[in-house]
């Protein structure tokens, strides 16, 4: 057993005896982190999917700022507040039509867990209450417990089973097996009469940077509407252009009835969440009635100045050079991949928009693969942040990366399989 690091710290999905110590960043800037001994790391990553437009960016800091001296926080029961209502109204203009009430929290997981409570909510208070949840095999959608029990099970959750409850799942529409994912959700919508059907659109990130096409997006979000199922779009980290639209529903033509955004909500400078829903879910919970209040808050729902941060990085979403520079990172990244298309070493070469990931050929495969922890090693001393899932690679980098910065970090992935595996 290795030594204990110092410091108090609990780190997340860390097993410490393997990495007693953490890499010291003192500050960010554009597609960098730097070490506190001034090494620069090029976030590879956009540190955990949340920076979009840069670590730093002058226009959101100085959001938080000019917000910070007016007012901090508030309760948003009974209150509201300017930046919050902005946001609000700001979405609803970007979001796919028909989307009409927004509701705040802190994390991706968070507005997972109102998205569900939304979709049983609605049903109870129509007189027909649906309990049962439908998902999609290697999904993630968070680490709290709703969140857990519609993902996939295993390592993650194993030791919570006791707490998780029992879901539908219909299997991943891998090339070729497309049609049997649809049949099976069919099935199940008409065996359970579900509540719900959510789903991470194009991508499914921590389940391996999984993709298939907006066309079985689309099927799936017809089949829903066929048989009365809410269909919720876990866009927490397939938003603010990373499968190369501002949102991946916009590439199947779909409108969610419930929608869950977070990550580059606010550029990745402060935590802030959002779920969005049609008018009958929220018409649904409007009554004299207390009882069919929406119970669910957190101390910091709709905070001034994550909302102030949002404010800035919508503005940001509106001006033209913004989305070209996605298109830019997307063009970037396909050339990048290109240089493995025929390398042994690698399979299942697949892109979403600015998002790339890549298999190696490993003994044992999966988010366990003992190849994980050797790249990850070999990165952090390669000065690039990539963090692999297991035997998956991905690159997924803040949209101001260079295509010098790409070329790096692709050579980088081309070593670090060279040395390890």
């Amino acid at each position: 057993m290795m030594r204990k690091t110092d410091s108090p710290i609990w780190h997340p999905f860390t097993q410490h005896a393997l990495q007693p110590e953490m890499t010291p960043i003192a500050r960010g800037e554009g597609a960098y982190v730097y070490t506190a001994d001034g090494r620069r790391i090029i976030d590879a990553i956009a540190s955990w999917w949340v920076v979009t437009h840069g670590h730093c960016h002058p226009p959101i800091v100085r959001a938080i700022q000019e917000q910070a001296e007016q007012l901090d926080q508030v309760i948003f029961a009974g209150h509201t507040h300017e930046p919050a209502e902005q946001v609000a109204a700001a979405l609803l203009e970007l979001a796919p039509p028909g989307l009409a009430h927004v509701f705040f929290s802190d994390s991706g997981s968070t507005s997972v867990e109102v998205a569900l409570k939304m979709a049983l909510g609605y049903f109870r208070n129509i007189g027909e209450p649906r309990t049962r949840i439908v998902v999609m095999q290697h999904s993630y959608h968070g680490d709290t417990i709703g969140a857990m029990s519609i993902g996939a099970r295993g390592v993650f959750n194993a030791a919570y089973e006791p707490l998780l409850f029992d879901v539908a799942v219909v299997p991943f529409p891998a090339p070729g097996r497309e049609q049997a994912s649809l049949d099976a959700l069919a099935a199940a919508c008409e065996r359970d009469r579900p509540a719900a059907f959510i789903v991470e659109p194009l991508v499914l990130g921590a389940g391996g940077m999984l993709m298939y096409p907006a066309s079985v997006l689309a099927e799936m979000r017809r089949i829903c509407t066929a048989f009365g199922v809410l269909f919720i779009a876990d866009e927490v980290m397939t938003g603010w252009g990373r499968t190369g639209t501002l949102f991946a529903c916009e590439q199947a033509d779909v409108v969610p009835d419930i929608a869950c955004y977070a990550k580059g909500l606010t550029g990745g400078a402060m935590p802030l969440a959002v779920t969005l829903c049609r008018a009958e879910i929220f018409d649904a919970h409007y009554s004299c009635d207390r009882t069919r209040t929406f119970f669910h808050s957190s101390s910091y729902t709709a905070n001034p100045i994550a909302c102030a941060a949002a404010r800035a990085n919508l503005e940001l979403w509106r001006q033209p050079e913004t989305r070209a520079r996605i298109a830019s990172v997307a063009a970037s990244q396909e050339r990048c991949l290109a240089r493995f298309r025929y390398d042994e070493r690698f399979s299942d070469l697949r892109r979403c928009g600015t998002i790339t990931a890549l298999d190696l050929h490993a003994d044992e495969p999966g988010y366990l693969a003992e190849v994980g922890p050797k790249l990850q090693a070999f990165f952090r001393g390669s000065d690039v942040l990539l963090r692999p899932l297991g035997d998956t690679i991905y690159v997924m980098p803040p949209y101001c990366v260079t295509a010098g910065d790409l070329e790096t970090i692709y050579a980088a992935i081309d070593e670090a399989v060279d040395h390890v595996v």
